[in-house]
């Protein structure tokens, strides 16, 4: 939607990457600062609440808990790390999901209206400074400082020639792309949906405040589609939060793993 020009002197400028970058609330504090604290307050009286006084017979908010542990539990933590080292990372994963869940969410939530993750220092920071020494420490105690390196980026069983650019390439990969691809992931997901809801929620209001004629009954066409992308970036959300936490427990478990 380049530029919409129109009628009574007005001019569409479609949202952009600029509109992204929130001014200071109060000193250097900005909103989504503000919601990365919101969201811990929030998972932390969800988990301590619902869990409080369990019962045999679960109420809504033990179900809700129980079913949430038992997917990081067993859908991410034990099917990506294995049922022999899995344990000591479940609050690991449980916390990653939710953290970036909630995060992913507060785009949909009236009023707050911003996933804190289409700030790519949020989703940089997660991968660099907890998944990324996790998983490298995790390998280097388990196999060593040279049995790491050899385990990370020598795939036995290749001929001698190959190593001499495969070392490289699994070097790279393993220690610079990935958790670079892993905040990259979540963060375009959550920018670039946020980005098409603003579009066509802006260019609805644009179009029935300020275009003329034939224009106006359009306006409903672009809310209709900002509805359905609202949708759509739901269910986008859950998946980049189920995303993050599976490739964050196969790294682990690929740095644990006796075979390359």
């Amino acid at each position: 939607m380049g530029a919409l020009v129109k009628t009574e002197g007005s001019t569409f400028t479609p949202p952009g990457a600029g509109d992204f970058n929130l001014p200071p609330i109060f000193g250097g504090v900005t909103k989504p600062m503000i919601l990365v604290v919101l969201s811990v307050v929030i998972i932390a009286a969800f988990f301590l609440i619902s869990s409080r006084k369990l019962k045999i017979v679960p109420g809504k908010g033990q179900f809700a808990v129980e079913y949430i542990y038992d997917f990081a539990r067993n859908g991410i933590a034990r099917e990506q790390i294995g049922s022999k080292d899995f344990r000591p990372f479940v609050p690991l994963i449980l916390a990653l999901f939710s953290f970036v869940l909630v995060n992913n969410i507060f785009g949909l939530v009236p009023i707050l209206q911003f996933p804190t993750l289409s700030h790519f220092g949020f989703p940089l920071a997660l991968s660099l400074f907890v998944v990324y020494p996790v998983y490298h420490y995790v390998g280097f105690k388990r196999h060593g400082f040279v049995g790491y390196l050899k385990h990370a980026t020598v795939p036995p069983g290749a001929p001698l020639a190959i190593y001499f650019l495969l070392t490289p390439i699994e070097f790279l990969q393993k220690f610079v792309l990935n958790p670079l691809t892993l905040a990259i992931r979540v963060f375009a997901a959550m920018f670039a949906g946020h980005l098409i809801l603003l579009v066509f929620t802006v260019a609805g209001e644009y179009l029935l405040l300020h275009a003329s004629g034939p224009f106006k009954p359009i306006s409903v066409v672009s809310w209709a589609f900002a509805i359905l992308m609202t949708f759509v970036e739901a269910l986008i959300q859950v998946i980049q939060a189920y995303v993050f936490a599976v490739l964050s427990a196969n790294y682990i478990g690929a740095a644990l793993a006796e075979d390359h």
